[in-house]
């Protein structure tokens, strides 16, 4: 089974869907712990991309990719702009003029995204941030192929666990970004950057499945 680049035009129409209604919900989120933009901002971004999208229609996956991180580069503020917008491009420039990925490709597309979030952002696991639902959803993606589980099987073990470190920034005390500044009050809500994180994995689980 392998994701074509149809597909990934679809899951970015599905991203773009997925943030414009949940805009608020992520805005509240971010209302509690940050500077309250964060659905705001990432709707402004894909509304963006999805005007970009009839050009690359016919591309390769890494220029659709390099285009959607370029995109929101340039066109969101705060955090969720630089950080989004490196994960495409890293995976992008990972899966180059390929038309078709299989489970290897997006692997490596994942894992380079994560080194991009991670070098931009200064930040790692623990600090309640998008780190804590990306990396636990790649880790269970991965170890599903290596048990032989096949692409959507891998992807849909990913997404429970990319929900379950969602949750999991709870409780968590924020290290880094706006939040770290509340200290102990930014213990008991939910990261809103883990949140679109989780809703970015679901649109491509759903996509796969579709």
């Amino acid at each position: 089974m392998e994701i074509t680049a149809d597909q990934i035009i679809a899951f970015v129409e599905r991203v773009a869907a997925s943030i414009k209604a949940e805009r608020d919900y992520l805005t509240q989120l971010d209302a509690a712990i940050g500077d309250a933009d964060h659905g705001l901002n990432l709707d402004r971004g894909f509304s963006v991309v999805i005007t970009k999208l009839p050009a690359v229609a016919d591309k390769d996956i890494g220029s659709i990719l390099k285009t959607v991180g370029m995109t929101l580069v340039s066109t969101v503020g705060g955090a969720s702009g630089p950080l989004y917008g490196t994960a495409f491009l890293r995976a992008g420039m990972v899966i180059g003029d390929r038309q078709t990925i299989g489970t290897i490709n997006l692997i490596g597309a994942f894992e380079s995204a994560l080194e991009g979030i991670q070098s931009r952002g200064k930040s790692t696991r623990g600090e309640k941030t998008m780190i804590d639902a990306i990396a636990p959803g790649i880790e269970a993606f991965k170890a599903a192929h290596f048990n032989g589980v096949d692409l959507l099987g891998a992807l849909e073990q990913g997404l429970v666990a990319c929900e379950e470190g969602m949750q999991a920034t709870i409780p968590m005390l924020a290290t880094k970004g706006r939040a770290s500044y509340l200290g102990e009050r930014s213990i008991g809500h939910q990261d809103p950057g883990a949140t679109s994180a989780y809703l970015i994995a679901k649109a491509l689980v759903e996509t796969v499945r579709r």
